[in-house]
């Protein structure tokens, strides 16, 4: 399997992740606030920004621009992060109570 397409691959299943440790860390704050969002969005970066420094570290001397170990798959790492996000969210926090 090439450098890249690998790359690609464990940047998705580190989105997923990070999308599951975000809706943990999210269900102990108000859903109608804007820092719910936020601490997870900060969570999803922290972790890209890990797995950056530990792939370009794997990766060093196997990829020709070492500006693609960064690029890699950044997109579909936010996009996979935000999607996830929201179903573990959803199925985690419940519907809300209902009021009679």
């Amino acid at each position: 399997m090439n450098s890249l397409v690998l790359i690609y691959w464990i940047r998705l299943a580190l989105g997923i992740v990070a999308a599951a440790i975000s809706a943990i860390v999210a269900t102990f704050f108000d859903a109608s606030d804007f820092n719910t969002f936020l601490n997870g969005a900060i969570i999803a970066l922290v972790i890209y920004l890990i797995s950056y420094y530990v792939l370009k570290a794997k990766f060093y001397n196997k990829v020709e621009k070492q500006s693609k170990i960064m690029t890699q798959a950044i997109f579909m790492y936010f996009i996979a992060w935000a999607v996830f996000f929201i179903l573990f969210y959803s199925i985690i926090a419940g519907p809300p109570p209902a009021t009679a």
